[in-house]
């Protein structure tokens, strides 16, 4: 075997040599990972005012979308009216007139009524953040897209974002004591909630927030809802009604609507389809953060300061809801598309709010002990 010869190298050529290669090391582990992606800027309305805190809760997910984009994507996000109507964003979205929207199901819910099963369905025991859940997990936004695109046949991709508490059954002119209080009140809701509350006898308008107001001032509607004190304040419903239902389950599990035009939406980068997807999962915790805080705040300003008589709606009336949305899904069950929706939902709440119900705290005991007498009965 022959040996092999090592030829000497010297300090000054090692050192030399080294330190390149040590130095190209060293900027190849600290250079930066840039986007590729080009700067894109997508229109985007809501159906919202711009005084709303849903508009502020949109901004919140822009905000995100934009920041962890590295200013890659830039949202120009505008109120309800601007470019069209609130109940017109999917159209708009749909024709490429808009970008992007932010809204709800239950206004598009004229073209089909399974839409309103992604935001203002039937209460099966769960809850918004469980059905959010179903969303993610048992199948919802297959179903959505089933919808969307093969059914309706729109350019729309959509994501949902936050779990919103309960809506209240809303604004009377008095104390609602039983559902025969109800009989015959115009009233303003959206969505299946019009079926809902029709099927108790009452006379049912749908409208957009910023609509109520003027409609109750020209004795179109007497009685509504719309969402949480927050909003509901903020377009002055304590000025035209002072009696406040608070428990419903007309709107028990609704969250907002995030869609794009497919095409634009498909032209982007992976990674910024990513962004606009991922960040609908960001401004959960930011959007339901600040309907905590605001929403209570809200609701002892109008107890304390605007004089509202602030009441739990009666079990009975919400027992009678429960019986007219038994009629209604019997009704629209004859719809093959909106049974397989209901019996997804209906077969995830079985396990998840079993398990949910089973397990949590007694909230309202605590509550009960550490601050007695407070809740009004």
């Amino acid at each position: 075997m022959s040996e092999v010869k090592k030829k000497p190298v010297s300090r000054r050529k090692f050192l030399k040599t080294g330190a390149v290669a040590t130095g190209a090391a060293a900027a190849t582990v600290a250079m930066p990972q840039v986007s590729r992606a080009q700067t894109t800027t997508l229109k985007m309305q809501s159906s919202w005012s711009a005084t709303d805190i849903f508009q502020e809760m949109a901004q919140q997910y822009v905000e995100r979308v934009e920041k962890m984009s590295g200013g890659r994507i830039k949202v120009d996000l505008l109120p309800s009216g601007a470019v069209v109507q609130a109940f017109q964003v999917q159209d708009a979205c749909d024709q490429g007139v808009l970008d992007g929207a932010h809204t709800v199901t239950a206004y598009w819910y004229g073209k089909n009524k399974a839409a309103s099963l992604f935001g203002t369905g039937p209460v099966f025991g769960a809850n918004a953040s469980q059905i959010l859940g179903w969303i993610h997990y048992g199948g919802g936004k297959e179903l959505y897209r089933e919808l969307v695109q093969d059914v309706l046949g729109l350019k729309v991709v959509g994501f949902f974002a936050m779990p919103m508490p309960t809506q209240p059954l809303g604004w009377f002119k008095q104390k609602i004591e039983s559902a025969d209080d109800l009989a015959g009140l115009k009233y303003r809701t959206v969505g299946l909630a019009t079926d809902i509350m029709q099927g108790m006898g009452v006379s049912v308008t749908q409208l957009p927030g910023g609509e109520i107001v003027p409609a109750l001032e020209r004795g179109v509607i007497e009685a509504f809802e719309f969402n949480n004190p927050t909003s509901d304040s903020r377009f002055g419903a304590q000025d035209v009604s002072k009696d406040y239902m608070l428990g419903s389950y007309h709107q028990a599990a609704e969250f907002f609507e995030i869609i794009f035009n497919q095409d634009k939406f498909d032209s982007l980068a992976d990674e910024q389809k990513a962004i606009l997807e991922y960040g609908a999962e960001a401004a959960n915790t930011a959007n339901y953060g600040l309907a905590m805080d605001q929403y209570s705040k809200d609701l002892q300003k109008l107890i304390n300061e605007n004089g509202v008589n602030v009441h739990r709606t009666p079990e009975s009336v919400m027992e009678a809801q429960l019986a007219s949305w038994d009629k209604t899904l019997e009704t629209l069950n004859q719809d093959p598309f909106f049974k397989k929706v209901v019996d997804s939902q209906r077969e995830w709440s079985e396990r998840v709010a079993f398990y949910d119900l089973l397990n949590s705290a007694d909230y309202k005991l605590a509550y009960n002990h550490y601050f007695p007498g407070k809740l009004p009965g």
